[in-house]
């Protein structure tokens, strides 16, 4: 176990949201595990096969997905019970009751076996001594099919509050005392006091702390991370973060293109499968509706839904229309039913992962 970074989350629990915080179904539908099989093996999981592990769970994530798999199995790892007493509070008081919580170490292999059908480590790794070690275990733990999702740091997308963060250090500054005395006396206009005005982590300590004062950090290029997953017997199966495309090929392109011209200016989330390992399509298979959209798409409401994007680019708006067509897809609906016209919507529906697609 790290204990310099177990100490910094039981000082700083992260993320900050108050306990009233709270997510509706539609917010969580890209964490809905069945439809992220679906979209890797084209059939539903397998009975028994509804584990989930949150790897590094952090104080909050433990409820949303929760909203988005009710029916799951649940296991929130994290260093920290500072984290996972906020956690469990957070979501007891929101009703969800299918986590376990567990402190340990995810390198620590006996500390919650797989396998697990979905592990979601989001912004876990680029804290770890090893990165590589850290996927490696999260491999060693995923069910035949399974899928990881994961965000790590970018290189270019962090290069700011790396800056600021070794100018902390070589000042000496390692808490929020003395980060707050040297705040107090920046320069209107410098980058640092621009830095604190603006970043949306800066608006609170435990933020602030995660950002500027953790005790390790790694960052990546896409092909550092292409790598580690490469290392791990992993590939992309889907990138999203902010200004993703759907293809992962093309969107490789453009995260190197944005990287040699210094304009990328996001971190990577991206989810993973063993490489090697792509079931067949199913055809012509049978639509249904992500479960987590479902509440969005069956009450009756005037005007358009827009659900909050999770993929890095916009979701298709839901207007009655639109409403009306997915709730066709309630229950399976066979494909080769659909016309022309219908597949092409369907297409837009897919690619926001509102629809899944199983034999």
């Amino acid at each position: 176990m790290n204990e310099a970074v177990r100490m910094h989350y039981e000082m700083h629990p992260y993320p900050h949201f108050g306990y009233g915080a709270s997510v509706l179904a539609s917010d969580t539908y890209a964490l809905n595990m069945e439809t992220l099989w679906a979209k890797r093996n084209g059939e539903l999981p397998p009975p028994g096969g509804k584990r989930i592990l949150l790897a590094g769970c952090g104080s909050f994530s433990p409820y949303p997905t929760s909203v988005a798999n009710p029916r799951a199995d649940i296991i929130a790892l994290d260093l920290s019970q500072a984290n996972l007493r906020r956690a469990r509070i957070h979501s007891l008081l929101h009703g969800r009751r299918n986590i376990s919580y567990l402190q340990g170490d995810l390198l620590n292999h006996a500390t919650a076996p797989g396998p697990f059908s979905f592990i979601d480590s989001f912004g876990v790794l680029h804290h770890l001594e090893e990165p590589l070690a850290g996927l490696k275990a999260l491999e060693r733990r995923l069910a035949p099919g399974g899928i990881i999702r994961i965000m790590v740091y970018s290189r270019h997308g962090r290069k700011e509050e790396e800056s600021i963060r070794r100018a902390l250090r070589l000042l000496g500054v390692r808490n929020l005392d003395g980060l707050r005395r040297l705040a107090r006396r920046a320069r209107k206009g410098s980058r640092f006091a621009t830095y604190l005005s603006t970043a949306p982590e800066a608006s609170h300590a435990s933020g602030l702390a995660d950002a500027l004062l953790h005790p390790r950090v790694t960052t990546f290029s896409v092909d550092t991370l292409l790598n580690l997953c490469a290392d791990a017997g992993l590939q992309p199966l889907l990138f999203a973060h902010g200004g993703s495309v759907s293809d992962v090929a093309e969107e490789v392109c453009r995260l190197r293109q944005a990287e040699c011209e210094n304009t990328l200016c996001t971190n990577f989330t991206l989810y993973l499968g063993r490489a090697g390992n792509d079931p067949p399509l199913p055809d012509p298979g049978r639509l249904l509706l992500n479960p987590a959209l479902k509440s969005s798409v069956s009450r009756l409401q005037l005007g358009t839904v827009h659900i909050s994007p999770k993929l890095g680019r916009p979701n298709p708006p839901l207007d009655s229309t639109a409403r009306a067509f997915l709730r066709r897809f309630v229950t399976p609906q066979p494909i080769d039913r659909l016309t022309r016209e219908e597949l092409q919507r369907v297409r837009i529906f897919q690619d926001a992962l509102f629809l899944m697609t199983i034999r």
